[in-house]
């Protein structure tokens, strides 16, 4: 350890460094899970309260349908922002791992520098074709062009967004959970209330129906990134960059790369998959997609834990393997994917009994729009058997890339997506599949969007147990991605 590191750490918070130096797996699991948890319970209210708005305040099935589109393209957006987040959070940890804090806060700034620039891409891309992609998503005219408005007032703040995800990565890669809790707190509390008000015309405010949902949300992520900027800029936090560090730097953009870009194709790869999914159950009409938004709503409840436990993997697998300590990096890993496991199990138990009750409160009631509020249900029946695996899939992939190992995932990912999901979503919810390369067409199994939630259970299921062979070699956990390593 440097004398520089070591002079630096005790001004960095008890958090900072702390975590590779204490005793045990299990109490840093937990230390890092809970704050997470109550970041994406906030984050699920969110996305609750727009459901739950768009499909009781609005009629009908048109808000809801154009709601799942709009969830899909905002889950999109952020993962573009992958290759700065996932590489700030693995080489801060590295990085503080090995008491070096000046390269935690050289770590940290160059991962702006990169946000940056991916921001300025992503803006151009969609002035220039965002209203045709999204005609190209299946949805009949009217819910894609509900989606269109929304999506034209909350892309002007995608700056926000990208100091929201790179500015938490930082914090929490030097396993400051609280300060990724307080800045999404901002986020999810603005989003709900403003999205609520404006919507309904509470407290004298102009009833903005539809459009309100968006002002809500694009008003939550502005005052959001104001947070973050404010935590970062702390000193006592120890990782605010003085004007060097946001200078370009060859050597530290090129390990952002390295370890970015694999997480970056693998979250851009992930995305167009699951909007081609979207794709394929949109053409079914707009019961199966109103149905399909829901479902993914009531789903998103066992992410979590997952969310939760992925965040603590990736993190102590930083900490713990930065600081020499490969065998506390890779239990801690499995500890956090047991527990997971334990409690997303849990969670499908409780789909299973109750998918009629949620299905029917987000409709406003069974009777309201019965065909959507059956077949929710239905398919959250389907999920509930898939939750173990998922478990696996979120908590070992988040520790692998915690490691460096970024490219593991990817792979996984995108076979899993095109090999099995897409290719078992057309065959078991078409009617007919057309063969590419003009080779004809074959009968498909004629199930909807039954069928293609069919293909996502057993999609899960494979790259889940795929991730668990990965976890258990030994090449993940001896990389070096450290400030001294490529």
């Amino acid at each position: 350890m440097t004398a520089a590191g070591q002079k630096s750490l005790p001004d960095a918070g008890n958090h900072v460094g702390g975590i590779a130096r204490s005793s045990g797996t299990l109490r840093p699991v937990l230390h890092l899970v809970w704050p997470v948890l109550l970041e994406q319970l906030l984050g699920l209210s969110v996305g609750f309260t727009d459901k739950w708005l768009a499909g009781n305040l609005l009629e009908g099935t048109e808000p809801l349908a154009a709601i799942g589109l709009v969830a899909y393209c905002l889950g999109f957006l952020p993962g573009l922002f992958a290759v700065p987040s996932v590489a700030a959070t693995a080489l801060v940890a590295w990085s503080v791992g090995a008491g070096d804090l000046p390269a935690a806060r050289r770590a940290g700034a160059q991962a702006f520098l990169v946000g940056t620039v991916l921001t300025a891409i992503v803006l151009i891309v969609v002035a220039v074709g965002g209203t045709a992609f999204l005609g190209t998503l299946g949805l009949p005219p009217g819910s894609t062009a509900l989606a269109g408005r929304y999506l034209a007032i909350v892309l002007p703040v995608l700056p926000a967004m990208m100091i929201i995800h790179v500015g938490v990565a930082v914090l929490r890669g030097a396993g400051d959970m609280w300060a990724g809790l307080l800045s999404m707190s901002v986020v999810n509390v603005v989003n709900a209330v403003a999205s609520f008000a404006l919507a309904a015309g509470v407290a004298g405010l102009p009833r903005l129906g539809w459009e309100g949902l968006a002002w809500g949300t694009a008003a939550g992520y502005c005052l959001g990134a104001v947070c973050v900027i404010g935590l970062l800029a702390r000193k006592s936090r120890g990782l605010r960059p003085c004007r060097a560090d946001v200078a370009p730097d060859r050597v530290w953009l090129d390990r952002i790369l390295h370890v970015g870009v694999p997480a970056g194709i693998d979250a851009f790869a992930n995305a167009a998959c699951h909007l081609a999914f979207l794709s394929i159950v949109n053409r079914l009409g707009n019961v199966a997609a109103a149905a399909h938004s829901v479902a993914i709503t009531i789903e998103s409840l066992a992410f979590l834990p997952g969310s939760a436990f992925m965040v603590a993997a990736a993190t102590l697998a930083g900490q713990f393997l930065g600081a020499g300590d490969e065998r506390r990096a890779r239990r801690s890993v499995w500890q956090a994917a047991v527990a997971c496991m334990a409690l997303m199990t849990a969670a499908g138990l409780v789909f299973l009994a109750t998918a009629d009750g949620l299905a029917g409160w987000f409709v406003g009631g069974g009777s309201r729009q019965p065909h959507v509020a059956e077949l929710t249900a239905n398919l959250v029946r389907i999920v509930a058997f898939a939750q173990p695996p998922l478990a696996l899939l979120m908590v070992l992939s988040g520790g692998l890339r915690g490691a460096g190992a970024t490219r593991l995932p990817l792979a996984i990912n995108f076979l899993g997506m095109i090999l099995v999901r897409l290719p078992l979503a057309l065959l078991l919810a078409q009617d007919t599949v057309v063969l590419p390369g003009g080779l004809g067409t074959i009968p498909g199994c004629g199930l909807g969007v039954v069928g293609a939630w069919y293909a996502m259970a057993v999609d899960l299921t494979v790259r889940g147990l795929a991730t668990l062979v990965i976890f258990t070699g030994k090449r993940w956990s001896r990389r070096d991605v450290g400030p001294n390593g490529t």
